[in-house]
Formats: structure tokens, sequence, C-alpha cells
């Protein structure tokens, strides 16, 4: 892929990138269940959005399905990071399984506004992507008052029963700048649009947009490692491009780089997505320290510091003892 120790440029390096507090205790949630229950432990979907992860898990042990009505009567299961529609919790209990619930607390904050504006006889307007499934679990809290807006054209044709009652929640995944495109839209049609309480796009998902944009205008490519169906890995290829990097792809590791990205390269920014362990990001650079691209100059934006308490279910061991893992965290 070139010439290995021939100078051609550098790597301007994001920050912060990769694993969010929400991920990783999704990912410890299924690796202590397997050391506490053995294997199989069932998760439901992919329990982050990195093929990586879940074939780690895999071979650990893990059993993935699409449905809780694949996993054998009475046996563990874990809901994903994404989190889960009431009537997914409801067929799980009917099946006798013991789920453990590792939806992200800020999925899981989102839900609750939802089932309270729904109380409350608002209607709801969810900005998100078709077919994703933290939107199948938001929208399950309340499928008769959420109307999902798929992008900012949507935001145009949308149609309401009630335009004086209406309230914005959003995946959380989102990009923050066409999420505020949407409810600017939105808000021309429907001046009496109401704010949710709080920002329902994570800190991490806009801690890494602001990061790439940083390094983007200064990038003539930017990578960015994360998988397919990451909705925030996706958003920061576009971020990239909307912030001034020449081109901007995605791969799910080293081995998808095509050299002919780097030609006529002088900087190369890496980042990546909020499930994306930090090894495949030094498996990228050592590649890109391979192809003359050797000096790594790390662009920091902020500071995470937030964990997440594991399930309550895994924050004690076998014996009854709190596990020293019980905030999160790897050790």
């Amino acid at each position: 892929m070139g010439t290995a120790g021939a100078s051609r440029g550098r790597v301007l390096l994001a920050a912060p990138r990769g694993y969010c507090a929400g991920v990783d205790r999704a990912v410890v949630a299924v690796e202590k269940a397997l050391e506490r229950y053995g294997s199989p432990v069932y998760v439901r979907k992919q329990i982050v959005h990195n093929v990586h992860v879940v074939a780690r898990l895999e071979e650990q042990g893990a059993v993935f399905v699409d449905e809780v009505d694949e996993v054998p009567s009475g046996a563990h299961v874990v809901f994903s990071a994404h989190g889960v529609s009431p009537a997914v919790v409801q067929a799980a209990e009917d099946r006798g399984l013991r789920a453990i619930d590792a939806t992200c607390p800020l999925v899981t904050k989102v839900h609750r506004e939802a089932v309270r504006f729904a109380r409350d006889d608002r209607q709801i307007l969810l900005i998100g992507h078709h077919g994703h499934e933290e939107v199948e679990g938001t929208m399950g809290e309340a499928p008769e008052r959420t109307t999902l807006v798929g992008s900012p054209e949507e935001a145009d044709t949308v149609e309401v029963a009630d335009p004086d009652n209406l309230v914005w929640l959003s995946q959380t995944t989102l990009s923050v700048d066409e999420t505020m495109e949407t409810v600017r839209r939105l808000r021309a049609r429907f001046p009496k649009l109401a704010d949710p309480p709080s920002d329902d796009i994570c800190y991490a998902t806009q801690n890494r947009q602001v990061a790439v944009k940083k390094i983007a205008r200064d990038a003539d490519v930017v990578l960015v490692v994360g998988s397919a169906n990451s909705s925030n890995s996706v958003r920061l290829v576009e971020v990239a491009l909307d912030h001034g990097a020449r081109a901007a792809h995605r791969i799910d590791d080293a081995s998808e780089l095509d050299p002919a990205w780097l030609e006529g390269a002088a900087t190369v920014g890496v980042t990546s997505g909020a499930s994306v362990p930090e090894r495949l990001v030094q498996d990228l650079l050592a590649v890109l320290a391979g192809n003359g691209f050797g000096s790594v100059e790390e662009v920091r934006t902020a500071e995470e510091d937030l964990v997440f308490s594991l399930p309550r279910e895994l924050r004690r061991d076998a014996s009854g003892a709190r596990d020293p893992r019980a905030l999160g965290g790897r050790s």
C-alpha cells in the first residue's frame, strides 16, 4: 500500500472518539452476564452497532437473535443499548425469559419523555431514521401519538392532527445540525411546536461531531472507523464533508482502507463512532504509518468522564457482593 517509512503527511486524530458510556455499559453487561450465568446468553439485536464487538461477544458465548421468540423459555436475554418497546418487554415476560435491560440511560430518558407527553395528550414528532432500532423502541412507548419525521425534507410534508399541541423528540445519534434544520422547518409550519425539556442527542454523539468538525477543515481525507449500521458513525462522515473535508470514508477496520484515498493527501483525519473499540483505530494508525502518515496529532475538543451503572441484575456477583464494575467502565 505504499513505501513504508517514506513521509507523505500527517494524521489529525479526533478526540473524543470511540466508546461512549452507554456502549461500554452494554458491552460490559453482556460480558458480566456470561461470567455470571455461563453461555449461552441471548442478546436481542446487536448489543451495539459494531461488527467486531458482536463477533467477539459471539466467541465468548453470546447468541444474537432478531426477536425474543427465538430465545428458549427461561433463558437469559439482554436488550441492546438501543432500547426496546413495551411490547418486546411483554413478549419476553410471556416466554418466562430472564431479561437484562442494557438500554443506554440516555435512550431511556427519551422513552420516559415520550410516555409523559403521551400521558399529557401531546402529539409527538419523533425525529429519527426509519427502521432504526432506537426509533422503533421509542415509538413503541406511544405509538398512537407519535409521528416519525425522517429528514428535513419530511418536515415539509408531515401531517399532524393538532398543530397547536405538538412537541418534538429525537433519536440520540443524529447529526445535530440536520436535526436543528428539521426542527427549524417544522417550526416554520407549526409555530407552537414545543421543545423537549433537555437535548435528546446524546453528549457522545455531539462531542464526536464537534471533534470531527475541528479536524475536517484541515483534512484532505477523513477516515471514520465504524460499521455501516451505526447511525452515529455514518453521521460523522456527513459532518466531515459538510465542514471542509475534501473526502470522507467510513470503514469497519484498516483492511477496508483504499490506498487510492491517500493519493495526493497531505493530511488525513481519523475518528471513530461511539461503538468502536480503540484497538481498531490503533490498527488503522499503524497502517497509515506504514504508508507515510506516521506523524499523529491528537485534536481534543472535550473531556469525557461519564460512567453509567450496570443493569441492576449485574451489580452484585454470584455471592451477593457488590461487583467492582458495578458503575460500568472497563477493568
